[in-house]
């Protein structure tokens, strides 16, 4: 099963500053290549633990009596390792979004490249796939999923166009709803628009964003002190809440300040923003979008 090379590979497993026999997890494990590069750093001692929902990334996994595959959800992160006798970790990896196999694999509708079914589902288990949330949405729910996950300004007129064509009959695959909302995708900016569009249908049906935060916070429980998060982001709504969370430990708002004015924060930025040079996007598209941030436990 072919995953592309991931994005910032040798900057993100860098960023953990990995120790022979420390204790690591990649919750994004998709192709393996993070997976591997940890491995390859770590000593006999070592342990590392990924995460990955998408049964296709169960075809990947990495015959090393060190690595454990854990086919589930990031959001559930402390519940598993503990299942596997792990409280503390000294680092964890993440590089969210869709991984370019799911964005390849045409029937699994993620692309606006190919004609697919509505699915979008990360996790092919799960009940809530693009064709519910497009078929069965009211009007309202679909104009915020559209304003606050996709950023689009003409949200309003999205929903209405959807509700207005299921009058005629269900919406079942990719050009059926191209079709409906053709009106809105003016040509010098179809495929832009359309992205943020299947952004927004799909941040919605895997729950994105609400397993980010829930893994965030897990990740200040999980962590030893001095260990790292190296956290990759692909959009501005991801890439601000992981910001916040290091600076503060929180999504809204600023930290309380103690009696002489000092604030507990359980994170220290390393470094700052980290973005792919030229020659990477040259190499991977996908790359463009890609911002890495580091951290450590204090």
């Amino acid at each position: 099963m072919e995953y592309h090379n991931p994005v910032l590979l040798k900057e993100t497993v860098d960023g953990l500053a990995v120790k022979p026999d420390g204790i690591y997890v990649d919750v994004t494990f998709g192709g393996g290549g993070h997976s591997n590069e940890i491995l390859r750093r770590l000593g006999s001692e070592g342990k590392l633990f990924a995460f990955d929902q998408d049964q296709d990334a169960l075809g990947n996994v990495i015959d090393d009596d060190r690595f454990t595959l854990i086919n589930e959800n990031f959001r559930f992160i402390k519940r598993f390792l503990r299942f596997h006798g792990v409280r503390k970790v000294d680092g964890i990896l993440g590089d969210f979004g869709v991984s370019s196999h799911q964005f390849d694999v045409a029937d699994r509708g993620f692309s606006t490249r190919f004609e697919a079914d509505l699915d979008m589902r990360m996790n092919q288990n799960e009940e809530i796939s693009a064709y519910h949330v497009i078929n069965e949405y009211n009007e309202s729910d679909l104009r915020i999923m559209f304003l606050q996950y996709g950023e689009l300004r003409n949200a309003p007129k999205l929903a209405r166009a959807i509700v207005g064509a299921r009058k005629e009959g269900n919406i079942k695959t990719s050009v059926e709803l191209k079709e409906v909302l053709k009106p809105f995708l003016p040509k010098h900016k179809e495929y832009k628009i359309l992205a943020q569009i299947y952004q927004a249908i799909r941040i919605e049906v895997n729950q994105e964003i609400e397993a980010l935060k829930e893994f965030l916070v897990q990740t200040t429980k999980l962590l030893d002190v001095e260990g790292r998060i190296s956290l990759i982001s692909y959009h501005s709504l991801e890439d601000r809440l992981v910001k916040r969370f290091i600076r503060s430990g929180m999504f809204e708002g600023e930290p309380e300040k103690d009696v002489y004015g000092n604030v507990s924060v359980p994170f220290k930025k390393i470094g700052g923003l980290i973005v792919p040079d030229d020659e990477e996007v040259k190499e991977n598209n996908r790359a463009r979008s890609a911002k890495l941030r580091i951290a450590k436990r204090i």
